[in-house]
């Protein structure tokens, strides 16, 4: 029948799409990002700092650094420069059942993964050849109240004073980061405030299942949002200027990035020397007035990425959920499941009525399809008298059902519409579940405690592949249909469940749900049509 041919259609596209998303991943070149910054000449990138000899490699076990404990976030600050070479997100487990927080930022031996910001230019406080040192009042502080503020002191050669403070406030993951510059000399100061990202290049752990991004991104005026990987910074430095503007470097369902004011010409950089990238930000140079008292500030954030906490540092940080090129529909998927979720709290219910709300939505064409395929039934015994007369003829044996089709007015592609319809909105919800950071860890009922990863005992595939059975059995071969085809279509199902398996258990959750809802859809059509006397 047509609906076998639709469902090896479906299978073929979406293997299609997953190759093609993994080699895009993998090996395809950002040709119009390496060409933008090909042709610019970076300017100052040397003046910030790119290593530190005074931070030892074991850093996170320096008694010296400073701890900060927030709701959310376990800091670690060097005073050496002010960095945050440590954050946990309290919040997140690295592994579910257990206790031991998500680790986004570190430095150990062998792996660097730490935010730095200073101030440069003329008169700032850090550069290739050293960092400012700082003092704290204390070496631990925690939040008891909604806002923590941890002020970090130093004082220049000049008598002139820098003061760095972190902010952090109650349930948020974003850290205000601000200089205040008292210039207690008689000369002018000037100063440029500059923020980057520091990773050892590191592969990311992606599959043809699970083609996840590890890497950087930038967004400017012009490009709302564009990743810039390992391998783009290892071959070319990005310079580019804009107003406002963000740096960030990305992983499966976490972020760390620095966002600076939104109403300063900045530029953003990148750097990759020895195995180590950076990507960061530097602020237009200013000016303190002798006896003047002036600041600069930017917003650094490190956690999960909740579309809802980065849009409101920027209007494009959230893009970071990247939905791919079919984000547009992704973006309402999104928003419909998180709607469905805040009603009945589990996760897993919500993509049900997803799927109930989607096989709904098509309903009628679904009719539609079933319809076009009882006419099509109907006429096997035309058809299959054509092939005895016109045998191995099939130049003949078309265009004699060309004209039958036409004749009866039957569209013999009638069924497929539903199946292109629902191939979009299936790679749609697929980026969805597997970006949003909220079905991490998060469970159905029973065995699923994670709709994230797969099922721990192949359960939901392999009920997938029955379903898939049944629907085949309740739709018959059709007597033209060559040989080898209706073989290919009888391995469907087992090709199908072995393909699942890996899959995240919410998406083949969905598949499960819709074709038990398109089985109960077949017999109530079916019905239907037979009272037509159409089947």
């Amino acid at each position: 029948m047509e609906s076998q041919r639709n469902i090896l259609l479906i299978g073929l596209l979406f293997v299609s799409f997953l190759l093609w998303q993994q080699w895009q991943a993998d090996k395809a070149p950002q040709a119009q990002a390496q060409t933008n910054v090909a042709t610019q000449t970076v300017q100052h990138s040397t003046d910030v700092p790119e290593s530190d000899a005074s931070v030892p490699a074991t850093v996170t076990a320096s008694k010296d650094l400073i701890t900060v404990k927030t709701d959310q976030l376990d800091v670690k600050i060097n005073p050496v420069g002010g960095d945050i070479v440590y954050a946990a997100l309290l919040s997140h487990k690295l592994e579910l059942g257990k206790d031991e927080p998500f680790v986004l930022l570190e430095q150990t031996p062998g792996f660097t993964y730490i935010a730095q910001s200073g101030l440069i230019g003329a008169n700032g406080i850090d550069s290739v050849n050293g960092r400012a040192h700082f003092t704290a009042a204390k070496t631990e502080y925690v939040m008891t109240g909604d806002t923590l503020d941890v002020p970090l002191t130093y004082t220049a050669e000049n008598g002139a004073t820098f003061t760095k403070i972190f902010s952090f406030r109650k349930g948020e993951f974003d850290v205000g980061v601000d200089y205040r510059i008292h210039n207690t000399s008689a000369e002018p100061l000037s100063v440029q405030m500059y923020g980057q990202i520091k990773q050892t290049v590191r592969a990311s752990d992606s599959s043809m299942m699970m083609p996840t991004y590890r890497g950087g991104a930038f967004s400017t005026e012009k490009e709302r949002y564009e990743k810039y990987d390992f391998d783009e910074m290892a071959k070319a430095n990005l310079d580019e200027k804009t107003q406002g503007g963000w740096v960030a470097m990305l992983q499966h369902y976490f972020v760390s990035a620095w966002v600076p004011q939104a109403n300063e010409q900045n530029i953003l950089f990148t750097r990759e020397s020895n195995g180590v990238a950076n990507i960061g930000f530097r602020t237009p140079v200013f000016t303190v007035a002798p006896g003047a008292t002036d600041n600069v500030a930017a917003k650094f954030y490190v956690g999960p990425k909740d579309q809802a906490a980065l849009s409101a540092l920027s209007p494009t940080l959230n893009l970071v959920v990247d939905y791919g090129f079919l984000w547009w529909l992704a973006v309402p998927i999104y928003k419909l499941l998180m709607f469905f979720q805040s009603i009945v709290g589990n996760w897993g219910v919500a993509i049900i009525l997803i799927t109930l709300t989607v096989r709904g939505a098509l309903y009628p064409l679904t009719k539609a399809q079933y319809t076009s395929m009882a006419k099509m039934r109907n006429l096997q015994p035309k058809l299959q008298e054509m092939k005895e007369r016109y045998g191995d003829d099939r130049q003949k044996m078309g265009q004699a059902m060309m004209e039958l089709y036409k004749k009866e007015k039957v569209n013999p592609m009638g069924g497929c519409l539903p199946i292109l319809l629902q191939m979009p909105i299936f790679i749609a919800l697929y980026w969805v579940l597997l970006e949003s950071v909220e079905l991490r860890h998060a469970p159905f009922m029973l065995w699923i405690n994670d709709l994230s990863v797969q099922d721990p005992y192949y359960v939901l595939p392999i009920l997938m592949g029955v379903s898939m059975y049944v629907m085949q059995k309740m739709q018959p071969m059709a007597p033209t249909m060559d040989p080898m085809q209706v073989k290919m279509m009888q391995w469907m199902p087992v090709v199908f469940t072995v393909f699942f398996l890996w899959f995240p258990a919410g998406l083949v959750l969905y598949w499960l749900v819709g074709n038990l809802v398109a089985i109960i859809q077949q017999k109530i059509i079916y019905a239907q049509l037979e009272k037509k006397g159409l089947k």
